[in-house]
């Protein structure tokens, strides 16, 4: 997989809701805090959208997506004057993975789904996203507009198999959103996802991901990606945030955390499949980055796992 893929994988982004809004008039619905991701697109009409600690509204038109990624509270609204009313009140009538509606509907449309991110360290992805992303309707967006009206039709129109088929498309608005955050300007932004946008940085970390036992070098590395040892070092810590061998230390660890936590696999096991020679030098990488040593987190992991079987 690529690496984005691999990160997504890894935190297993769960559609937890999947529904519409449809609204007329004037209107203003404010929205409690939240858990993970909430991914959106205004199918028809347009609005302001208004968080928490963010000091200027956005305006969405037609055909805009935006990902809500810090679990905020914010507001919708056709007019921000216009006092808001509690979503709990707006979208209770409504059935699960159905639309709600207020003033009637007819003029605003929103589709969209929540995503609770149930992998470990959510933040690799959300630490390096803004509080709003927002992607506007502009250039080739084709896929988005496909995935943006398919999702209008589940909605709208009820078959066998809608709640399905409304969560993967929710799914992959979500994907088509980073991609199309991706391809805009990120000029100076720094961390992992960024670096996915620049070719020679994006193509070391996929050597990484394709690998991560393999015993990488600096020079490695950098041959494969046609540059010198000292020019790609200073590049990748500047795009990165990291140096190739933490990036490399760090990404092996939380594959190695992902399986103390769902494997019985022993820990040699796991340190030997990730390209170290002794578990003590696999416990002393693990607890630099993890801040435990892989007994105790297997443990932690295993007891959080006992505590949520509990009735």
């Amino acid at each position: 997989m690529d690496p984005l893929s691999d990160i997504l994988a890894l935190l297993k982004p769960l559609s937890y809701v999947s529904a519409g809004f449809e609204a007329g008039g004037d209107w203003s619905v404010q929205f409690p805090s939240y858990e993970g991701i909430k991914c959106n697109a205004v199918i028809s009409g347009q609005c302001w959208l208004a968080m928490e600690g963010v000091s200027d509204p956005v305006r969405l038109e037609t055909g805009d997506c935006f990902l809500l990624t810090k679990g905020r509270p914010f507001r919708l609204a056709s007019d921000l004057s216009v006092p808001p009313v509690d979503a709990t009140l707006v979208f209770q009538p409504a059935k699960r993975g159905g639309i709600a509606r207020y003033n009637g509907g007819g003029e605003f449309f929103l589709a969209g789904s929540r995503f609770t991110l149930i992998g470990h360290h959510a933040d690799i992805l959300l630490g390096l996203l803004p509080p709003i992303v927002h992607i506007r309707n502009e250039g080739d967006q084709a896929s988005l507009r496909w995935l943006l009206e398919r999702m209008r039709q589940e909605l709208r129109d009820t078959q066998p198999g809608s709640s399905l088929v409304a969560e993967h498309l929710a799914h992959l608005m979500l994907v088509q959103a980073l991609r199309l955050y991706l391809g805009e300007a990120v000029e100076g932004r720094v961390g992992w996802l960024f670096a996915l946008a620049d070719k020679q940085m994006g193509k070391a970390i996929n050597h990484i991901h394709a690998d991560p036992a393999r015993r990488w070098t600096l020079q490695e590395l950098a041959r494969n990606v046609g540059m010198s040892r000292t020019t790609f070092a200073l590049r990748f810590k500047e795009t990165v945030g990291l140096t190739p061998m933490d990036y490399l230390t760090r990404w092996r660890m939380l594959l190695a955390s992902e399986r103390l936590a769902r494997s019985s696999e022993s820990i040699p096991a796991i340190a030997s499949a990730l390209g170290y020679e002794s578990e003590s030098a696999f416990g002393a990488a693990f607890k630099r980055v993890m801040g435990l040593s892989p007994r105790h987190f297997s443990r932690h992991r295993r007891d959080e796992v006992a505590d949520h079987s509990l009735p």
